[in-house]
């Protein structure tokens, strides 16, 4: 079945992504984590986002990882919406992680 923007559901390893792009990534990412490179390797980890204490939304990132002793957000992106600009940007005003796009 594919979405609106024709993206494929993906499964690998028991996880099921939302596209191909995000599976192929995924598949770096895991050869990354075993050749050293990064470390502490989490899919859809949720970002809250509370606003003057009130729970706004969640975002959840496609991944998360350990590199060079830094947390890296990432998001393997095709189209981006409105709505995703938006989290992206209270997801920084928020807690200042700037999500990279792959």
């Amino acid at each position: 079945m594919s979405s609106k923007y024709h993206a494929r559901k993906t499964e690998i390893d028991g996880y099921i992504f939302d596209s191909k792009r995000e599976a192929a990534r995924y598949a770096e990412l895991v050869l990354l984590e075993k050749a050293g490179e990064i470390s502490e390797l989490e899919c859809q980890p949720k970002i809250e986002i509370n606003v003057n204490e009130w729970h706004i939304c969640n975002y959840f990132a496609d991944f998360v990882y350990m590199r060079d002793g830094e947390k890296v957000y990432e998001d393997a992106k095709g189209v981006k919406t409105d709505v995703y600009r938006l989290k992206k940007k209270l997801v920084w005003a928020c807690h200042e992680i700037d999500i990279q796009e792959v």
